[in-house]
């Protein structure tokens, strides 16, 4: 039996380590050279990229590649009657399936792991390395250029000597969308914080122009700070990269949150019944008030659903074992890429679907955050239900 597990094991360690070696290299190049191209990085900032990219490369490519190593090595075995030979001597397929169950539930605890560190720890760094080489890129993009564009601001010099920018303009947004703010300046220089997601502009001698207001500075610094990393629309920012030890007490700050607010509210719709504001009660302040409360909510249902979600994307690496391993089996092909689309075709159209509604639908709080595991559970009902066909024939 050891001989057995030992054979199977190398079968199949073999084709996942050459596989995830090649795929994780392929992912970490095509998000290095996405994060390049969206951010405009050099090859200093791509290289220091990497390390925080590599959990994420590793989370993309483990499921994908164990299923393949599965598919391919099951496949290969049941068509060279490796599986009915076993059968022939009175023994159970199960002692060539256990060594991959269990090499998958090993596999599935580490996957949930890489989620945890790329969404937290991969997310922070990756934002750090942007943020500290964007002064950097400013710069060398200013000295070639004499201009430089930014979703959260842009800006034109006429040189630039040192640190030192030459009669720039800056053109940022003004908050809440309500125009643009433009600013010359004498000189400026450009500091990034990666501590506080924000570049500093420092302008010496300026004029700044807002929607209905102008101010001139002479001889005076004049300090700006542009939100780099500024919050999506609906808020989604800090639910998404939180490590899973931090979600329970997130979770409880954030209920106490909405209770403190539902509780100013009712004292003052009482307060305003009293005293017959009417008006106050039917004004376009409670409507920004309930947004507010919508989104706490909305934020809340998002550190609920965050958990169970890494912890069911990780397990998939058993499902898509269970299943990939019992169809080889069954389907006896021995090409591994037919054996692997075969495979995985299915999978594509129960699991991703089931896993994308699930988990859209736990954050809207429309279903309770446990239902991101149905996707795993219908794809290990169908592995069960082909294992004991397995079993049976």
């Amino acid at each position: 039996m050891r001989l057995i597990t030992r054979y199977v094991l190398r079968e199949i360690g073999q084709v996942f380590l050459v596989t995830l070696i090649a795929l994780t290299s392929l992912m970490i190049l095509i998000f290095a050279v996405q994060q390049a191209v969206a951010q405009g990085l050099g090859i200093a900032q791509i290289v220091q990229l990497l390390p925080y990219l590599l959990p994420n490369a590793l989370l993309f490519a483990v499921p994908g590649t164990i299923l393949f190593a599965v598919s391919s090595v099951y496949g290969r075995m049941s068509a060279a009657n490796e599986i009915t030979a076993l059968k022939s001597l009175g023994l159970s397929p199960m002692i060539v399936l256990w060594p991959a169950i269990s090499f998958a539930v090993l596999l599935s605890l580490l996957t949930v792991c890489l989620n945890d560190l790329a969404m937290s720890w991969g997310y922070h760094g990756v934002q750090r390395v942007v943020i500290d080489g964007l002064e950097d890129i400013a710069y060398s993009v200013l000295r070639a250029q004499k201009s430089f564009s930014r979703p959260a601001f842009s800006v034109t010099v006429q040189r630039v000597e040192g640190r030192k920018l030459i009669n720039p303009t800056f053109f940022l947004p003004a908050k809440h969308g309500t125009g643009t703010i433009t600013a010359r300046a004498e000189s400026a220089e450009l500091k990034s914080n990666s501590g506080s997601g924000k570049l500093t502009l420092e302008l010496y001698n300026s004029t700044v122009e807002a929607p209905g207001h102008y101010a001139a500075l002479p001889d005076e610094k004049f300090v700006y700070e542009v939100d780099l990393v500024p919050p999506k629309a609906g808020g989604d920012s800090a639910p998404s990269h939180l490590a899973l030890w931090q979600f329970p007490e997130a979770a409880a700050r954030q209920k106490i949150l909405i209770a403190q607010l539902e509780e100013h509210l009712v004292a003052q719709s009482g307060l305003q019944m009293l005293t017959g504001d009417f008006d106050g009660l039917t004004g376009s302040g409670w409507t920004d008030k309930a947004d507010e409360l919508q989104h706490l909510k909305w934020q809340l249902y998002r550190m609920q659903t965050e958990p169970p979600r890494r912890w069911a994307n990780g397990f998939s690496c058993l499902c898509f074992t269970l299943v990939g391993a019992t169809m080889a089996i069954r389907l006896r092909n021995s090409d591994a890429l037919t054996s692997f689309f075969l495979c995985f075709g299915p999978i594509l159209l129960v699991y991703y679907p089931l896993l994308i509604v699930g988990t859209d639908r736990a954050k809207a709080g429309a279903i309770n955050p446990y239902c991101v595991w149905l996707a795993n559970i219908a794809l290990a009902c169908w592995g069960l239900w082909l294992l004991r066909r397995v079993m049976r024939y």
